[in-house]
């Protein structure tokens, strides 16, 4: 049973990394979204979808790096991100490694953004080879993000998308973002143990109204968070 109002919807937020044309990591996460909407329904909840293309951002990210700060697009695009109930990341994978576009924005990411949030792993690749990065790179990546990872993450290579095996990875990883997020799990870690948390530059919202005592209208701060100094 839901821990949350049938009439509040679930905001799911999916990255998408790809950056074809169609992008094979498109529609893997489309898929993915798509399950995980079916998996909250069955439960009695809407959603409200939100995709996040990294493509058209590339050089909002780019210059966000050089700068040290981000711009207006990737400052809305993350407070998107702060109010996601659920996050779906999706990522190619070259050269046995995560798209520097992809790793880029997250490393653009206060560290305490995604705190206790569930999130579905998503990766495509050209080869099977690469299908361990999911677990060596970007899990480890989300947990020192101190996101929550379902169990099941989904790969997809070539000669995955005929096969009726990723179908079933999809609908058990949607599953387990549901039950994550019906739990409410989630919210219950991030209020209560993480109440007393100094958090960085405020990015998170719904956490720093809990109180703590850093200063979001120094010049500095206001710098940090995309503004501008008075």
């Amino acid at each position: 049973m839901s821990n949350i109002p049938s009439d509040t919807p679930i905001r799911l937020v999916v990255i998408n990394a790809g950056v074809s044309d169609p992008s094979s990591t498109r529609l893997l996460a489309d898929q993915v979204a798509q399950k995980s909407i079916e998996a909250f329904e069955a439960a009695g909840l809407k959603t409200n979808l939100n995709v996040i293309d990294l493509a058209p951002l590339a050089t909002d990210i780019a210059r966000a790096i050089v700068a040290g700060f981000p711009g207006e697009k990737l400052v809305a695009v993350f407070a998107q991100l702060a109010e996601a109930d659920a996050v779906i990341a999706a990522a190619p994978v070259y050269k046995a490694g995560l798209s520097g576009l992809f790793k880029s924005f997250v490393d653009l990411m206060d560290d305490d953004l995604l705190i206790a949030r569930p999130i579905i792993l998503v990766a495509t690749a050209g080869s099977a080879r690469h299908s361990m990065v999911l677990d060596d790179h970007m899990r480890a990546l989300f947990a020192f993000m101190r996101a929550i990872p379902t169990p099941t993450s989904i790969f997809a290579a070539p000669e995955d998308w005929s096969a009726p095996e990723l179908g079933r990875r999809i609908t058990r990883a949607a599953r387990e973002l549901s039950a994550f997020v019906t739990s409410g799990v989630g919210r219950d870690i991030a209020g209560e143990a993480w109440a007393q948390y100094q958090h960085q530059f405020g990015s998170s919202p719904s956490r720093t109204e809990q109180g703590n005592d850093v200063d979001l209208d120094t010049d500095l701060m206001r710098l940090a968070t995309g503004g501008v100094a008075k």
